[in-house]
């Protein structure tokens, strides 16, 4: 009896979409881990989040990238761009919608530039826990009627419901390939740059709509002292002195109860104790500044 060989496939596979559709969330729970920044503010996501999901016979490498929306500074043109040059790396792309909101002019200009790739596009409904199955299945027909999808799949990213279903159906669009990362690795990402994601969502959290997307954290040291603490320096760029007085609070209160939720976040991440020393700096209209947006890692250094 000759034996069946088994197909191994691999790909990468890009998670696109408008600001707070869901895309961190569901890398998030497809990983198990935290990796991707989560907030209900837009732009959270700055950069390529690349995240590896090992199946029993498949290995996918998701992209979580930034939101589409239309820029209004330097950052927002690099923002952007990032997830226009994913579109062209990938194998697969997953377009996320969320049920609650209106099929609008933003989803549009993403699929019309969709179009323009050769790849499979499958669309992924969320927040299906927040609509009946009935308006779900409104939302299916007026989808299928704007763009030829390889597939669609409802999902909710937050309950973690048709997680499995959404994964089963990735994998059959991959191609036989081979295995790009170690089964252990969960993302490309250096700590440092989880680091300040992490600390960056906590005092987006806090600070609600006080502050706008201003707020950029450049993770300046991070070392092991004698003692076997991790010693990590953060700086945390704002564009006005009133933006760093509301992230610092009153008698610092803010600044320390973000600082506080991050480290235990980060010593979970590290498995180590950490001292994790935040500061705030003032550097005015920082997101048109070449050379901050290269070292905060949101463009290469030439």
């Amino acid at each position: 009896m000759v034996e069946e060989k088994i197909t191994f496939r691999s790909g990468f596979v890009a998670l696109v979409g408008r600001p707070n559709v869901g895309k961190s969330t569901l890398l998030n729970a497809v990983l198990g881990e935290k990796i991707s920044i989560v907030s209900r503010h837009a732009q959270t996501t700055r950069n390529k989040i690349t995240g590896v999901w090992n199946g029993e016979n498949s290995q996918v490498v998701f992209l979580d990238t930034p939101g589409m929306h239309k820029p209004k500074s330097e950052l927002g043109k690099v923002i952007r761009q990032s997830t226009v040059d994913a579109l062209s790396e990938v194998d697969v792309i997953v377009f996320i919608c969320s049920c609650v909101d209106p099929l609008g002019a933003g989803d549009r200009y993403i699929l019309s530039l969709l179009k323009e790739r050769q790849v499979p596009v499958i669309l992924a409904l969320n927040k299906i826990d927040l609509i009946t199955k009935e308006e779900l299945m409104k939302k299916v027909v007026q989808y299928n009627k704007i763009y030829d999808f390889a597939d669609i799949v409802p999902i909710s990213a937050q309950t973690e419901e048709n997680i499995d279903t959404f994964l089963h159906i990735v994998e059959t669009h991959l191609k036989e390939g081979p295995k790009y990362f170690p089964d252990d690795m969960v993302t490309d990402q250096p700590e440092r740059n989880i680091v300040q994601e992490i600390v960056r969502e906590k005092i987006i959290t806090r600070t609600r709509d006080e502050i706008p997307h201003a707020i950029g954290v450049f993770t300046e040291e991070f070392s092991e002292r004698e003692n076997g603490k991790v010693y990590i320096r953060c700086t945390v760029y704002v564009e006005r002195e009133s933006q760093k007085r509301i992230i610092i609070g009153k008698k610092g209160v803010l600044l320390k109860e973000a600082g506080k939720e991050a480290r235990t976040e980060i010593q979970n991440l590290i498995n180590a104790p950490v001292f994790l020393d935040l500061w705030v700096k003032v550097h005015r209209d920082w997101k048109n500044k070449d050379y901050i947006l290269r070292e905060l890692g949101y463009k290469e250094h030439k």
